[in-house]
């Protein structure tokens, strides 16, 4: 799906998207290096009299709620990530003899497959709202940071909602065009693609006109 002809809400949306991954994704790496780089400051700390005062002063630095955060983050990471897969074509699949049928009945399969996810995650999403809205009515919170558990398990819902309407978008798509988003590996995204010179032929000098 050409994302400059999709809709300025679906592109608001994406970038959301994109951007909440993104956040979650260097949010934990950076607070896991912190909380290994102060564990292995302390460790060395408490091994040297001439480091006593390091010591004391990291000693009071707690961070053993890092770790319960990291989790937490990982895990609402993974539910925005499955939509992000679906939108953008990346997630694995097996489509051999599926594309081996002939268009019609391909396409067939195609959308049940579709249908069968958003419904799916639909369901996730609707049991995982009654979860949340059921333990929201609780004093349950998590051990380290002491966070109200239904604000970390809100991400089965969000997550699940999304993915569901992601399904359908691809759907819709598909119904209109015939084409599944598609995942290229090889392309970063704002490079632009060069076509390389033929045998024989000398490249052209960059700047030329």
């Amino acid at each position: 799906m050409n994302s400059t002809r999709r809709a300025l809400p679906l592109r608001i949306l994406d970038h959301l998207e994109e951007w909440l991954i993104a956040f979650l994704i260097a949010a934990a790496t950076a607070l896991i290096f912190v909380a290994v780089l102060h564990r292995y400051a302390l460790d060395v700390s408490a091994k040297s009299q001439a480091l006593s005062g390091v010591y004391d002063a990291l000693f009071k630095l707690n961070l053993s709620w890092a770790q319960e955060l990291c989790i937490f983050m990982f895990v609402w990471m993974a539910k925005f990530g499955a939509a992000y897969g679906v939108r953008t074509g990346i997630h694995v699949g097996v489509d051999v003899l599926i594309n081996r049928l002939p268009p019609k009945l391909r396409s067939s399969f195609i959308l049940f497959a579709l249908g069968a996810g958003a419904l799916f995650t639909g369901v996730i999403g609707t049991f995982g709202t009654i979860f949340v809205y059921d333990l929201a009515h609780t004093d349950q919170t998590s051990p380290d940071m002491e966070l109200p558990m239904w604000i970390v398990y809100l991400a089965i819902p969000c997550g699940s909602y999304l993915m569901c309407f992601r399904f359908l978008e691809v759907m819709w798509s598909f119904i209109r065009t015939g084409e599944l988003p598609h995942h290229d590996a090889a392309h970063v995204e704002g490079v632009e693609e060069v076509a390389l010179p033929e045998a024989g032929t000398a490249p052209a000098a960059v700047g030329a006109r």
